[in-house]
């Protein structure tokens, strides 16, 4: 087969692309070359990648095209591109994370979660950008670059943060998967604002040796995709034991592909009263309630309960944890009065200074308390249903990097040790909406298993962006 041969839709999924390749129609080469034309052709305008590993991915595609073709196969994700948040240490490449303050030393070493996807034949096309730090959840990076939301290039948008190269380059089909990470919706914030899936998994199940932190209480690796499939099949390959990561000693996770097609009939969901809901935009609020009346369609008790607490309280003390995480871990960037750390971001850190250890402690039993409250609310359900973000995505020009209205339903998952899936619920003149599905730590395949069954239900959640068919 001529390196020319390739599948049909540049907005192939991992699933597909695979199908594609044991039926002999593309090869790794093929797909490869794809992704770097699409990333030339497209990149310059949306700032995606920081990085691009082109001879090393062409490389790694002729290889896996050599082992194909004698039946020694690493398995169907073998030959597949896929995208690294500039968080993730790789070795002989720098880890900047959005930032300038690192300096452009090469890492020694490879952090797990790639490891894990490049031992599976997965092949890293390059780095692409991240919010300084990874603390922000516009999205928005004044050092070294904004990504472009490719849901309407003509009005320059927030493409959601801190993994929003992730966000963009998975959505204008760039590559058809991407790591992220998540400490307050990092994950699931870009994957709501660019119209993709988005898992923030459970802390422990997958190993975050080699990840610069944040904070280390709520951090966790998770796969963007274009389909809540590939999410599944992502989760698969990168889950089990970190020997740089404790917490994933000792678990035993579940296989996330077993019981994915199971659907929802018989299940109980809950949603949260009017009262909880009132910071939520009326387009998403429609399309959310129109997306809980499809899951009562396919069979799935919904219930309605007021929260224990609002979800703005949540927030705060979220944020005052990750504040002064983050100072423990990044302060000798920001300490310095020259220090070339944005000041937006500086002073984020630098709040964490004013957090003493009796405070800190205080914080942790304030969290240890609605988690209780919590689970006590959700004795009686299997899992919880938000929107992903109350708003649609923001207009560059109109954000308030003072306000963090994207983390009104995210943050309160990392503070709770839960898992929550981002699946697209629908669009509103172009511009995406979301349903957050969270569920008990270590339940990820159940948060999978209602995406999946929205999934198949609307033969796809998935829409691509205009203008991106080509090349």
């Amino acid at each position: 087969m001529s390196d020319a041969a390739e599948t049909a839709s540049a907005f192939a999924t991992i699933a597909e692309l695979a199908d594609a390749l044991a039926r002999g129609r593309t090869t790794s080469t093929a797909i490869i070359r794809r992704a770097l034309d699409r990333v030339s052709a497209h990149d310059p305008s949306l700032h995606a990648f920081v990085a691009l590993f082109s001879e090393a991915a062409l490389q790694a595609a002729t290889a896996a095209d050599e082992r194909r073709a004698r039946g020694a196969s690493h398995g169907p994700l073998d030959g597949l591109p896929f995208a690294v948040k500039d968080l993730f240490h790789v070795d002989g490449y720098p880890t900047a994370a959005g930032s300038k303050a690192l300096g452009d030393g090469p890492a020694t070493a490879t952090a797990n979660a790639v490891r894990r996807l490049t031992s599976a034949g997965m092949i890293a096309l390059g780095k692409v950008q991240t919010v300084e730090f990874a603390f922000g959840s516009w999205g928005t990076n004044a050092v070294l670059g904004t990504p472009l939301n490719p849901r309407e290039p003509a009005v320059p948008r927030a493409p959601g943060g801190s993994s929003s190269g992730s966000g963009v380059a998975v959505a204008a089909g760039l590559v058809p998967a991407a790591l992220g990470t998540d400490t307050g919706g990092s994950v699931r914030n870009p994957a709501a604002m660019c119209g993709i899936v988005g898992l923030k998994t459970s802390v422990g199940l997958i190993g975050r040796g080699g990840l610069l932190p944040l904070a280390a209480s709520f951090d966790s690796v998770g796969p963007m995709t274009r389909s809540v499939e590939d999410a599944a099949i992502l989760l698969a390959a990168l889950q089990g034991q970190d020997a740089d990561d404790p917490a994933t000693f000792g678990i035993m996770p579940a296989d996330p592909l077993r019981h994915l097609g199971d659907g929802v009939a018989g299940l109980r969901l809950r949603i949260p009263a009017a009262r909880d809901l009132t910071a939520v935009e009326d387009d998403v609020l429609r399309l959310f309630k129109a997306t809980i009346d499809e899951l009562a369609t396919l069979g799935a008790e919904i219930t309605q309960k007021p929260m224990p607490r609002r979800p703005e309280e949540y927030m705060a003390v979220t944020g005052d944890l990750m504040a002064a995480e983050s100072w423990h871990y990044l302060h000798r960037y920001v300490a310095p009065e020259d220090s070339v750390v944005h000041p937006i971001i500086r002073n984020r850190i630098l709040h964490g200074k004013t957090i003493d250890g009796a405070h800190y402690q205080e914080l942790v039993a304030m969290r240890r308390c609605a988690q209780i409250d919590f689970h006590r609310y959700l004795a009686d359900a299997d899992a919880f249903l938000t929107p992903t973000a109350p708003i649609l995505p923001r207009p560059l020009a109109e954000i308030d990097e003072g306000k963090t209205p994207l983390g009104t339903f995210t943050r309160m998952v990392n503070l709770m040790d839960m898992a929550a899936l981002s699946v697209p619920a629908g669009l509103v003149d172009r511009l995406p909406v979301a349903l957050q599905i969270v569920v008990r730590r270590f339940q990820d395949p159940l948060a999978l298993r209602i995406g999946r069954a929205l999934e198949l239900r609307r033969g796809g959640l998935f829409v691509p962006p205009a203008g991106y068919a080509e090349p």
